[in-house]
């Protein structure tokens, strides 16, 4: 058996994904079949004075849009703009081929605001952090 040396890539294998994350695609493609590349959805909301104000991050990968994350500054909250931001990365996620969505949510962060845009929990782990739970939560697109 040859030796194993643990190491941490450099920024040009990271940015690259070689060679693992082409022979993982390799991998999966011989149980699932072909599907895209991962695409990514950023997208900001700004004030009427050019101040940003929100944003959403994700990654379309086998065809399920993964929110990383959606944030509204609070003063915003309640105004349309998380609504809008997710629904506007959902419409691309679905130009890009997704048929679901999901994303992880706090109980304390957004789980309503979230089963009103559709969604529903499919996962929960109880006493996460300090006694409160994180849910899983997912929509077809």
């Amino acid at each position: 058996m040859t030796s194993v040396t643990i190491y941490t890539p450099g920024d040009e294998e990271v940015r690259h994904g070689l060679p693992l994350g082409r022979r993982l695609r390799e991998f999966n493609y011989r149980h699932i079949g072909e599907y895209p590349e991962s695409q990514v959805i950023w997208l900001n909301a700004k004030d009427s004075s050019g101040v940003a104000i929100g944003g959403i991050r994700g990654t379309v990968h086998m065809y399920w849009l993964r929110v990383e994350f959606l944030w509204v500054e609070e003063a915003f909250r309640r105004s349309g703009v998380g609504g809008s931001l997710l629904a506007q990365a959902e419409a691309r996620a679905r130009e890009l081929g997704a048929k679901n969505s999901g994303l992880e949510t706090f109980e304390w962060q957004a789980p309503d605001f979230y089963r009103k845009q559709g969604y529903v929990e499919a996962a929960r782990v109880d006493n996460y952090v300090d006694g409160r739970y994180l849910a899983f939560m997912r929509k077809p697109l």
